[in-house]
């Protein structure tokens, strides 16, 4: 496995990420339906994960998003100012003053707990970053003047749009051009899919996007959904992912995508809402490498938990290029981010390699 990374001193960033980018509004301990108060925060599948190697990993990280240019926005940048991202590759659109032209995402999201699932309604039509085209942002100089090490983005963000889809590709093109590492989380969501084509859309734009990727995340029910492959003898609840099945479509898939250099998936068993096993696995020059395991794992906010696995996975891939090490460092960042509130992690790395090393929960004094 060789990532070829840009050395010191050609890159203005270690990452950068490209997708939407929204305003949460959480009812903590309640439900949306009965909520009187919501506490705000910013999320969103692609920029959550720049926003860990920056917050907790200490990377020098971007985001490539847009923003209607309104007090919504502009709350919007001060969230990420405040998580430490650079915000100067922001495009702001003008926009009118009830959202025809352009608007700025809401997602509700409560928690869930017990046998009460999370429970996630977003309300993201004709979003700014949904109507950018890839002349909007000017990925030569991104990528060419400035210099990045690692772009991320996600299938989320491709589902929004034509224009959304068309413009991952563009970037990605570019960032390969000027020797940036790609990364791509899959992240099926059906119900982005339904309304434009379903998963026969879903597996076009996705295969396109495969062609170019270096590092590919996503889980069973992501690989067959958006690119066809089929996991044999799986379990058929999912509760168990059959590794040597897994193993045979991996090795068919990076047949078809050789640009493949790693994948990588999260493994969640839910017992219930707020307790969870919890595992990652990572493949690499057809081996397979799993994480230590969190078996009932307590979760207080279980949103944003795949996003941190995918940010502490590329910063063990930046820093040691060793697949164990980085799936060990996803899977442990993943576990402490579900642990605090908000799509973000809160942890720090010094937490993240102490769990790693198996410490406990002992109180720290």
């Amino acid at each position: 496995m060789d990532l070829k990374l840009k050395p010191e001193g050609t890159y203005a960033f270690d990452a950068v990420s490209l997708g939407e980018i929204m305003l949460r509004l959480d009812p903590g301990e309640g439900r949306i339906r009965t909520a009187r108060s919501f506490r705000a925060w910013e999320g969103g599948g692609e920029y959550n994960v720049v926003r860990g190697l920056r917050k907790c990993f200490g990377l020098k990280t971007a985001v490539i998003t847009a923003f209607a240019d309104n007090e919504v926005g502009r709350l919007m940048e001060d969230f990420i100012c405040q998580g430490g991202v650079d915000t100067s590759l922001i495009k702001w659109m003008k926009t009118d003053g009830i959202g025809r032209v352009c608007r700025n995402g809401i997602n509700f999201t409560e928690r869930g707990f017990g046998i009460r699932g999370a429970v996630g309604c977003s309300d993201r039509a004709n979003t700014a970053i949904s109507k950018a085209t890839a002349k909007d942002f000017d990925f030569d100089y991104i990528f060419g003047t400035l210099g990045v090490r690692w772009l991320h983005t996600g299938g989320i963000y491709a589902a929004l749009s034509e224009e959304a889809s068309e413009t991952v590709v563009e970037a990605i093109k570019t960032a390969k051009k000027y020797g940036t590492v790609v990364s791509y989380d899959l992240n099926y969501r059906p119900s982005m899919w339904s309304a434009i084509g379903g998963k026969e859309k879903a597996q076009q734009v996705n295969r396109e996007i495969a062609k170019y990727v270096d590092v590919m995340i996503g889980n069973e029910e992501d690989f067959t959904a958006c690119l066809g492959f089929e996991v044999e003898g799986n379990d058929a609840n999912l509760k168990e992912l059959n590794l040597e099945g897994y193993r045979k479509m991996l090795n068919e898939a990076v047949k078809v995508y050789p640009n493949w250099k790693v994948v990588a998936t999260t493994l969640r068993t839910v017992r219930t809402a707020t307790v969870n096993d919890w595992k990652a696995m990572c493949y690499a020059d057809g081996e397979i490498y799993m994480s230590k395991s969190y078996d009932g794992l307590e979760i207080m906010d279980r949103v944003g938990g795949g996003d941190s696995f995918a940010s502490g996975l590329v910063y063990g891939l930046m820093t040691t290029g060793d697949p164990e090490t980085a799936v060990n460092y996803g899977a442990a960042h993943g576990a402490l981010a579900m642990t605090t509130p908000g799509d973000t992690s809160m942890a720090s790395k010094k937490e993240v390699e102490a769990i790693m090393g198996g410490a406990g929960a002992r109180v720290q004094r």
